[in-house]
């Protein structure tokens, strides 16, 4: 089972029972339902006039990227987008899996045509010209509480997005599939006509112990 069959959900349960941070508060799905997974290439975005412009955000790591990778993106808040549409074009075209930013974007409307992953907090129309700026890429990020490191595992769908540390992936993904293949027991028991307070039962509040 691969990390996006097995879902945000379980792996944020993994994650609980082996007391690490994973969950990116806000954080949803933009451009429609979007699924995505892959090893995480950051970017720290920060106030205009930060950092010197010499080129325009997230480019660099774009040009770097490409299948099996997700951007992401720290960005210092407010109503500026940190991803835009021509982002969104090249990095499809690149074969990069989706972008997970930790504010608003923008043009989602264009990244949903491409069947491009936009994941953020808000959509917004305000630019990030004049507002924001890079300040590097390819560098160890904080999204809220969650520290995540290029090479990270990322995970999107409906419910969030999940940041698996590279260092604990096996033992994370291990823990995942067992919640999934729990979960799938208790549900098929659920189809077969067991009331559902049996077949949870107590053992489903300690099941992350």
């Amino acid at each position: 089972m691969t990390p996006a069959d097995l879902g945000t959900c379980a792996l944020s349960d993994a994650l609980d029972a082996l007391g690490l941070p994973g969950v990116l508060p806000g954080v949803r799905a933009l451009s429609g339902s979007a699924r995505v997974a892959g090893r995480a290439v950051t970017v720290t975005l920060g106030p205009a006039g930060s950092a010197p412009a010499g080129r325009h955000l997230c480019t660099a790591a774009v040009d770097a990227a490409g299948p099996g990778d997700v951007v992401v993106v720290a960005h210092p808040g407010g109503d500026a987008a940190g991803w835009g549409g021509i982002l969104s074009l090249a990095a499809h075209r690149r074969g990069i899996e989706g972008v997970v930013i930790g504010g608003p974007a923008r043009d989602v409307d264009e990244a949903r045509a491409l069947g491009f992953a936009v994941f953020g907090t808000a959509a917004t129309p305000v630019t990030a010209r004049g507002r924001i700026a890079e300040i590097a890429w390819n560098e160890p990020i904080a999204i809220g509480p969650v520290l995540v490191a290029p090479g990270d595992l990322v995970v999107g769908d409906e419910n969030g997005v999940v940041v698996v540390p590279a260092t604990r992936r096996t033992e994370v993904l291990g823990r995942a599939a067992a919640i999934v293949e729990r979960e799938a027991a208790i549900a098929a028991a659920v189809r077969s006509g067991t009331p559902v307070a049996e077949a949870m039962g107590a053992s489903y509040e300690r099941m992350l112990s």
